[in-house]
């Protein structure tokens, strides 16, 4: 994949340049090593003191691993499943059963394209109607076999097209909801990407949310926040902050449950090793889930997700 850098990690090209233009004078040259460890130090600085907007563009960077790399780099005998048994297969939502290790599971998560013939054929990662039920058929297949499900969030929401409305895209992500409360198999949900409103929400509903580093989930964009409380999407960053949409913040709400940390540097700079850190956090967390045998999930779910919120009296 060509290299992209986002405007606050300009600085990197500057040394990336520099290195290979060396390289290709001198490979054992001592100010090799002196770049690489003065990049290394500029690589620190810069990720470790992200503000939230710049944890939205990470989350949307264009080289980071999507569902169909996790995938494939986890399950050897991954086997898709297509179709809603009613209307068609949406391409925007990936579904099927696998192997990860020695745990057979069911996968669901949202693909996004690498260009715009790719985006075009994924909707951009926006899944319609006929998506959450291919999702909804594969969670009932899983829930008869017994089988964890996990489910990969990365989209900017819901498709917003009249003709996903016309087929009933509002009911089709709250039957997903009322279903997800109480299917009785472990669900997973890993944020992997950006996680936005009941686009995510709708294959979202789970007994243990992760999110890698460097990712979002919100009810709603920052653009599409700062449109409605300014008429300016350009007050996107502000919105970011104000919203509370990054990992940290969510663990502070008990939204999210665990951090999986990225590499310094990041996912995108590190792709084979976040799909392997990826892959450690959500096989531990199988276990686990398997362990508790838990036999009344709704109870359980209602239990979780009754700590969002308080009611108070005024």
């Amino acid at each position: 994949m060509k290299k992209y850098y986002l405007d606050f990690e300009k600085s990197l090209k500057d040394f990336d340049d520099e290195i290979q233009n060396l390289i290709s004078i001198d490979s054992e040259s001592e100010k090799l090593d002196q770049l690489r460890n003065m990049r290394s130090e500029k690589e620190k600085e810069i990720f470790s003191n992200l503000n939230p907007w710049q944890v939205v563009q990470l989350a949307r960077h264009p080289n980071r691993p999507y569902t169909m790399d996790y995938i494939s780099s986890w399950c050897d005998d991954f086997i898709e499943l297509h179709g809603d048994k009613a209307f068609s297969d949406d391409k925007a939502v990936v579904a099927g059963i696998g192997t990860i290790d020695s745990h057979r599971v069911a996968i669901i998560g949202q693909q996004k394209g690498r260009n715009t013939k790719e985006n075009l054929h994924r909707n951009f990662g926006m899944m319609k109607p006929e998506g959450y039920r291919k999702a909804l058929r594969v969670m009932k297949m899983a829930e008869k076999f017994n089988l964890p499900i996990i489910t990969l969030i990365d989209t900017p929401g819901a498709d917003p097209g009249v003709a996903a409305e016309e087929r009933g895209q509002g009911y089709a992500i709250a039957n997903n909801l009322m279903e997800m409360a109480s299917i009785e198999t472990p669900i997973l949900s890993v944020v992997i990407g950006e996680g936005a409103s009941g686009g995510a929400l709708g294959i979202g509903l789970c007994d243990k949310m992760l999110m890698l580093q460097n990712t979002w989930f919100s009810v709603i964009s920052p653009e599409g926040c700062a449109s409605i409380l300014w008429q300016d999407s350009s007050k996107a960053p502000e919105a970011a902050a104000a919203l509370k949409l990054t990992p940290k913040d969510l663990m502070e709400h008990d939204i999210c449950n665990m951090i999986v940390y990225e590499p310094t540097g990041c996912a995108h700079r590190h792709f084979d090793e976040t799909l392997d850190i990826l892959k450690k956090a959500i096989v531990e967390e199988i276990t686990l889930l398997k362990e508790k045998n838990v036999k009344d999930y709704l109870h359980s779910r209602i239990e979780r997700y009754d700590k969002l919120g308080a009611f108070r009296e005024l």
